[in-house]
C-alpha cells in the first residue's frame, strides 16, 4: 500500500481531473515513473504559466490523451523536480501532503514542503 510523506496511507489527489502517473487519482509511483509524479499540487494561474514557459503546457486540453487541461484550483500529481523548479522561481503551488507520495522525500525535505501545505482549515 502506497504511503504519503507522513508514512500514512496515501489518499486520492484528484479524480476530476483524473491524475497520477497511472491515472488512478493517486500520486503513486514505481520505477517506470521517470518523472516522479508524486507531489499532489493545487494548481495556480502563476504555476500554470510557469509550466507553459518551461515547455509543459498543462492548460490546453488534449482529448487524444484524455487530458482535459488544468485550471487554477485543480489538484494534479506534479513531477517533484518541476515543483522544485517552481519553488526556485517563486511560483511553487501548495501541496496536499496527505496525497503526496513518500518518494517525494527523496528529493525534498519534509520540513520544507510543510511550509507549502494546503489546508482547508480557517487560518491554515
Amino acid at each position: 500500500m502506497a504511503k504519503n510523506v507522513f508514512g500514512e496511507t496515501l489518499i486520492t489527489c484528484s479524480r476530476d481531473p483524473l491524475t497520477g502517473f497511472f491515472r488512478t487519482g493517486c500520486c503513486e509511483t514505481d520505477e517506470q515513473d521517470l518523472g516522479t509524479h508524486t507531489v499532489c499540487a493545487i494548481m495556480t494561474e502563476e504555476f500554470l504559466s510557469f509550466s507553459l514557459k518551461m515547455g509543459n503546457d498543462l492548460s490546453t486540453p488534449r482529448p487524444e490523451l484524455q487530458f482535459p487541461g488544468l485550471r487554477a484550483d485543480d489538484r494534479w500529481c506534479l513531477c517533484a523536480n518541476r515543483w522544485i523548479q517552481a519553488y526556485h522561481a517563486g511560483v511553487a503551488p501548495l501541496i496536499l501532503l496527505e496525497a503526496t507520495h513518500e518518494k517525494t522525500l527523496d528529493l525534498l525535505p519534509l520540513e520544507e514542503i510543510v511550509k507549502f501545505a494546503y489546508t482547508t482549515q480557517p487560518g491554515g
